[in-house]
């Protein structure tokens, strides 16, 4: 069964959420620790995923000059291709909709068309971002 909760950096499970995300962005696909970890992280609303009480998956959204950025979606490897990513974006979109700002983010190359399929278009070119090659998508819907 899973579980979505809304945590705060200042949260206890916030170090789940650490522990996800350097798994999948530090150790995974290599990105400086000085990188994924920034000065947002306390203005940012975070979310936990757990499956059966197990720490899965994360993401994080911030108010920006732009509209609202979402972040940092991460799924431990053995849980991807279950839905959980699908059910997190949905979740998250579901939430800032009500704050009627632009909803945008910067998505990995090789997750473009996952996000498509939730109505994100890519706006401009790609650009690298933590040594990772990007698209700014822009939420349509």
């Amino acid at each position: 069964m899973w579980s979505l909760r809304k945590i705060k950096a200042s949260d206890v499970d916030f170090v789940l959420a650490q522990q996800i995300r350097t798994a999948v962005f530090v150790q995974e696909q290599g990105v400086n620790v000085l990188d994924e970890y920034d000065a947002f992280e306390e203005v940012s609303q975070h979310y936990l995923v757990t499956v059966d009480s197990k720490a899965v998956a994360t993401t994080r959204w911030r108010f920006t000059p732009n509209g609202i950025k979402l972040e940092r979606f991460a799924v431990l490897p053995t849980y991807r291709g279950e839905g959980i990513g699908k059910y997190l974006l949905d979740q998250v979109i579901e939430e800032v909709q009500k704050h009627s700002k632009p909803i945008y983010l910067h998505a990995q190359i090789q997750v473009v068309d996952f996000y498509q399929k939730f109505g994100f278009e890519k706006e401009g070119v790609p650009f690298e971002e933590a040594g990772i090659q990007h698209f700014k998508m822009l939420f349509k819907q």
